[in-house]
């Protein structure tokens, strides 16, 4: 527990003297890449996704990435992302040579709003890419639709969204391929890693071919591939923390439900759930009116950790401003602008202590105060 001089993390990864024994125990068993821990990680991460063949891979970038290309997306193609997003959402579109299409979010989940796809179709799109973000599922039972109605693939990037769903569909079960990472500071981790989901055996066998430099069999190359393998270690300590998410995940939901029911600053809004929606709360986001510099300056002097996620929208990133700039390209994505400008994100992680939650709500409340 920390006192009211000791700053509360916006975000605590978990490493344990389980996934410290267990990473020992596999580098004492001399396999350590591409064995039978990531097999078992694979199986055991498929309950997630409704039973779905589940590939290992080394990041949640690499997901998107070869989810991509084993889905056949290429130059020529048009993928539409939500600009309000990790840059990662984008560049995996960007590696395999298809042309990003950014599209606004709704205001309420800061998720892909499924309007503004119909809105970005052209003949070129090939897959939407919606992004579960924070923890909130996508509006998928609509995206799904619009999809199926135009003969797109759906990648889902729901590497902040491990165990949520809609509707009781787990995230990473309704499109072609559902992404995941197992970043530090993600919900469960492996110090590294991602994983694909699909429910298409073929699509499957094509990640495992791509993850492996294009082979099943050692020096019979099928395809031309890369090394994206998960290590065994890797995927010890991510088992760890799997059989560790359901209760972890209980967790992030009871602390969000206190700081909604309990913050009533005037000035910060708290975060909305649709309905039908099981939200995980990688992230507890508010939005903060007026100043948020210097809300989140009072914040830290609370000893209250904060970030914004996202500052800049990737459309504003040099990587992709100055090319849509020369090209005479513009995006109007007016939820997108105002979220990067309000939101705010508190810790929720499921280290805190009741003291720990008492003390965010009284430092957010005093936002609303004069001072």
């Amino acid at each position: 527990m920390t006192d009211a001089h000791e700053l509360i993390p916006a975000a605590r990864p978990v490493i344990g003297e389980e996934e410290i024994e267990a990473a020992v125990r596999v580098l004492r068993s001399g396999r350590v890449v591409q064995g039978p821990e990531v097999a078992a990680f694979e199986e055991e991460f498929s309950e997630l996704v409704g039973g779905r063949h589940c590939v290992a891979v080394n990041s949640g970038t690499s997901a998107l990435h070869l989810a991509l290309l084993a889905l056949g997306i290429g130059p020529g193609d048009e993928v539409i992302v939500p600009s309000f997003s990790f840059a990662a959402s984008a560049n995996a579109v960007r590696l395999v040579g298809a042309d990003v299409v950014f599209a606004d979010i709704e205001a309420d989940s800061f998720c892909l709003d499924p309007a503004a796809v119909e809105a970005a179709l052209t003949p070129r799109t090939a897959a939407v890419m919606p992004v579960h973000l924070y923890g909130h599922p996508a509006a998928m039972d609509r995206i799904m639709d619009i999809a199926g109605r135009h003969g797109l693939a759906v990648v889902e990037d729901a590497c902040q969204a491990h165990a949520a769903a809609l509707h009781g569909t787990p995230v990473g079960a309704f499109g072609s391929a559902g992404t995941f990472s197992f970043y530090p500071t993600k919900n469960m981790h492996a110090l590294e890693g991602g994983m694909v989901s699909t429910e298409d055996a073929e699509v499957a066998r094509v990640l495992r071919l791509l993850r492996n430099q294009g082979m099943e069999q050692r020096y019979a190359n099928e395809i031309v591939g890369a090394n994206m393998r998960m290590t065994d270690v890797a995927a010890a300590i991510g088992r760890v923390q799997r059989a560790k998410l359901p209760a972890w995940t209980e967790q992030r939901i009871a602390n969000a439900a206190y700081l909604t029911e309990h913050i009533t600053a005037p000035n910060v809004v708290t975060p909305k759930v649709a309905d039908g929606a099981r939200h995980v709360y990688h992230q507890y986001t508010v939005r903060v009116s007026g100043d948020r510099d210097a809300a989140m300056a009072r914040l830290s002097e609370a000893g209250i950790g904060n970030a914004v996620y996202y500052p800049t929208p990737i459309h504003r990133l040099k990587p992709y401003w100055e090319p849509d700039q020369k090209a005479g390209r513009t995006w109007d994505l007016p939820e997108t602008e105002r979220a990067a400008a309000e939101v705010v994100s508190l810790p929720v992680h499921p280290g805190l202590a009741p003291r720990d939650l008492e003390r965010i709500v009284s430092a957010v409340n005093a936002l609303g105060e004069q001072k």
